[in-house]
């Protein structure tokens, strides 16, 4: 599948970066632009992308299409993309649920396309050895080919279709739910006028704690919005399994209302609005 055409749906910082990393390999890498917003097309723009205009010219020109969207919006994209008539293959990279994945497989079964389950895990991919795509169904080794030597290092973990999104979702839980919890611990601790023997505390004992406290807090204020629905999916993840979900529907909770904030100091911002609305963060 080296000289296979792709489509990407959408070109965020993630998305962006991947089709850079493709479109730099003489790969064509399509776009669509239609209902998309100026910052959008600036990236994909800077990452060679070609822009096709609308979801229905680039599902008749992909023979992949790569879906790299906020969760929320998963199973919509799926549908748009399989109304247009698309039949090759569909690769779903976003962060949801192992049910959520089968929904979107069996949107775009319906429409005659192929589907590909796909998790990312790391930063987005510039650098070799820093981010990986697992991937899972009975096509993930086509799916792999194109990414072959590549900074996005493709890893296909099994036939059975919903694999891949559930090892994204047992790594995020702990990467983003973690975040959620820092946060909180910080909050109450400020709640309660201990803070500052806390942050004494973490440096003595925790070493660097607080500076991850504190870019967790500034990511949170300008990224929440996104890890809203992927903190519900995990909690849906867990539940499925009969575990407790409790912590991460508050977690989305937490990220839900950090990004709205749009202070200046994202940090103090977001730390703030925690303390404001503890009682929230409590398990349903």
């Amino acid at each position: 599948m080296q000289g296979v055409v792709i489509g990407l749906i959408h070109p965020g910082e993630m998305g962006a970066a991947i089709g850079a990393l493709l479109s730099g390999r003489s790969r064509e890498v399509l776009w669509a632009s239609s209902g998309r917003s100026p910052e959008t097309a600036q990236r994909a723009e800077a990452a060679g992308l070609i822009d096709v205009g609308s979801v229905q010219e680039l599902a008749r020109r992909s023979e992949l299409v790569f879906s790299v969207c906020p969760p929320h919006a998963a199973l919509d994209v799926a549908r748009a993309v399989a109304s247009a008539g698309f039949r090759g293959l569909y690769l779903d990279a976003n962060a949801i649920s192992p049910s959520t994945t089968r929904a979107v497989g069996d949107a775009v079964g319906a429409g005659g396309a192929t589907f590909v389950d796909g998790g990312i895990v790391g930063s987005p991919p510039r650098v070799a050895g820093t981010t990986r795509l697992y991937l899972s169904g009975a096509a993930a080794s086509r799916v792999a080919e194109t990414f072959e030597g590549t900074e996005l290092e493709p890893v296909v973990l099994a036939d059975e279709l919903g694999v891949a999104s559930a090892l994204k979702m047992a790594y995020a839980a702990w990467t983003k739910g973690s975040t959620a919890l820092l946060l909180a611990a910080l909050a109450a601790a400020r709640a309660d006028g201990v803070e500052h023997a806390l942050r004494q505390e973490w440096e003595l004992s925790q070493p660097g704690l607080l500076q991850r406290t504190e870019r967790a807090a500034a990511a949170a204020a300008t990224k929440g919005w996104r890890w809203v629905r992927e903190m519900e999916e995990i909690a849906d993840t867990l539940a499925a399994s009969d575990l407790p979900d409790g912590f991460h529907r508050a977690a989305a909770e937490v990220f839900s209302r950090a990004g709205r904030d749009s202070s200046a100091d994202a940090a103090e911002a977001t730390l703030e609005f925690v303390l404001r609305n503890l009682a929230a963060l409590q398990p349903r």
